[in-house]
This record gives C-alpha cells, sequence and structure tokens, in this order.
C-alpha cells in the first residue's frame, strides 16, 4: 500500500464517519416514523387511487422537513444532551460535530423542506409543516425545562404529519384529517409517558421536567396514562363511525385500545420498569398496527 492509497483510505473513512454523524442528526428512525404516518394520511384522503408522484413529492418534502428539525432540536439540546446517559454519545455533545455545522445542516434541511412542499405540493401542506417546525423548536423544545405540560405541548406537532399527508391529497382539511391528528395525539401521551419513566432518572439529571419527573409517587403519571388510554379507546374507533374505515378496522381498534389500556392501567398500579417496558413495547405495537388497519379497510368515495 502506497502513502497516497492509506491516506485516501483515510480520508474516506473519516468522511463516511461524518456523513454517519449527519444522519445520525436527523434521526432516521424518528423521519421513518414520520413518513409512515404522513403516507397512510395521504392514502386515506386519496379520492380513488393514489397519485404516486404527489405521495413521492410530499415524502420527500416532509422527510427533509423532519430530519432538519430534529437536527435543529439536537443543535438546541446540546447541553441537555450531555448530561443523559442515553445521549450523551450524540454527535454533537460527543464533539464530533461543531454546533455551527449542526445549525447550518438543520436550517438547510428545514427551510428545504418546507419550500419543496409549497412549491411542488400545495401551501397547506407546506403550513402545516411550519407548525410542526415552530410548535416543535420554539415552545415543546424549551418547555421541557419549565413544565410537565411539555408532553401534551409536544403531542400536537407529533400528531400533524398524517394531516399533511391528507392536505397534500385533499387541499383541504376535514373532520376525517382531525380525527387521524387526535389519534396520533392521544398515543403519544402514554408512549411517551413510558419513555419518561423508564429514563426518569436521566431526565431529572438533566433537568428535563417531564411529569413522572416532578411526580415522584407515580400516581398522577399513572392517572394521566390510563385517562388517555381511555380516550385513545374510544377516539380509535371513530374512523369507522365516521365512514372512513370499516368493521375490521373497528374490530381491530377496539383490540388493540383495550390491550393498551390494560397496560396502562398495569403502569398505574403497579409503578415497575417492567410494566413501562411493558407499556411503550404495546405502544409501539398499536400505532402501525392500527395504522395498517385503516389503510386496509379503507372505505372507498
Amino acid at each position: 500500500m502506497t502513502l497516497q492509497t492509506g491516506t485516501l483510505e483515510i480520508e474516506l473513512t473519516r468522511a463516511r464517519r461524518r456523513a454517519a454523524d449527519f444522519a445520525a442528526l436527523a434521526k432516521p428512525r424518528v423521519v421513518l416514523m414520520v413518513l409512515v404516518t404522513a403516507l397512510v394520511g395521504f392514502y386515506l384522503g386519496s379520492r380513488g387511487a393514489p397519485d404516486y408522484m404527489a405521495l413521492l413529492q410530499t415524502l420527500i418534502g416532509v422527510g427533509l422537513a423532519a430530519a432538519g428539525s430534529l437536527a435543529l432540536n439536537q443543535f438546541l439540546e446540546r447541553d441537555v444532551d450531555s448530561r443523559m446517559e442515553r445521549t450523551r454519545l450524540r454527535p454533537l455533545p460527543d464533539g464530533r460535530l461543531e454546533p455551527a455545522e449542526a445549525l447550518g445542516f438543520g436550517a438547510a434541511m428545514t427551510v428545504a423542506g418546507l419550500l419543496y412542499l409549497a412549491l411542488a405540493v400545495n401551501a397547506l401542506s407546506s403550513l402545516l409543516a411550519a407548525i410542526i417546525v415552530g410548535s416543535y423548536l420554539f415552545l415543546y423544545t424549551p418547555l421541557k425545562r419549565k413544565s410537565a405540560i411539555c408532553t401534551v405541548v409536544g403531542s400536537i406537532p407529533g400528531a400533524l404529519p398524517p394531516v399533511i399527508g391528507w392536505a397534500a391529497a385533499r387541499g383541504e382539511l376535514g373532520l376525517e384529517a382531525w380525527v387521524l391528528f387526535a389519534i396520533l395525539f392521544l398515543w403519544q401521551l402514554p408512549h411517551t409517558l413510558a419513555i419518561g419513566t423508564l429514563y426518569r432518572d436521566d431526565y431529572a439529571r438533566a433537568g428535563i421536567r417531564v411529569l413522572p419527573v416532578v411526580d415522584p409517587d407515580g400516581r398522577s403519571t399513572g392517572r394521566q396514562i390510563v385517562s388517555n388510554c381511555l380516550a385513545l379507546l374510544v377516539v380509535g374507533l371513530l374512523p369507522t363511525l365516521i365512514g372512513l374505515a370499516g368493521a375490521v378496522y373497528f374490530l381491530g381498534a377496539f383490540a388493540l385500545g383495550i390491550g393498551l389500556l390494560g397496560c396502562g392501567f398495569a403502569l398505574a398500579i403497579s409503578r415497575s420498569m417492567a410494566n413501562a417496558r411493558r407499556l411503550l413495547f404495546a405502544s409501539l405495537v398499536y400505532l402501525p398496527v392500527l395504522l395498517a388497519l385503516m389503510a386496509l379497510d379503507k372505505v372507498p368515495f
């Protein structure tokens, strides 16, 4: 191996590592979840066969905006991430990327996504994406250090991707889009409270005031989990009642809702880490299965 070849390999390895660090800023798994919910919203909102080119353009715009927002969130929370075991090895707290690099990357991706949606899809989808960006970065992110209400506020941007999909397919919003929003909104509360319970000490160390941190005995957390699981059980049945999905979906949504509610009750009664993990797993099963059932049992219109 020549010196020139060895130097080239070192540079290529360094470039791959930097690319991986920038990709980590975008949180690909979270972006994938956002894209799946937007896709389902687009499919459900489509009259007849979906316009696949419009769907692709929607997913590109949503993906760019989501990736950029997540990178900007890591830029804003780099000091918090450095104090948490689960996040201290992210690219910024670990020093592998400079804050200015993350800021530029996140801002460019976010602006590109919003502009792409406005130009290639429609203004309504871009406006909804801008609401997600604004509420996520400038409401939810700072509230995490101030109040347990942050979980509720953070559920708003997390519930809007399927609404963007619906708006991209229809060019307007209706009752069905807001039912999708309500399902995603209510699902996030037990999901995030289960995570907060599992990582309560880590969040407390970083000064993040999620409910499990400010509720030492866990009673209020348990009540919130059960009440939101119960609300989700009811709201999850609405797609059939408003004519969006059929009877198969109704039965599946009822079974999924009962299962999630049971896991919520278990955590409220016995506030153990095992029950928190069980609720988290149940929430991760609930959403994709529910959305798949909704799409497969869509009522034609």
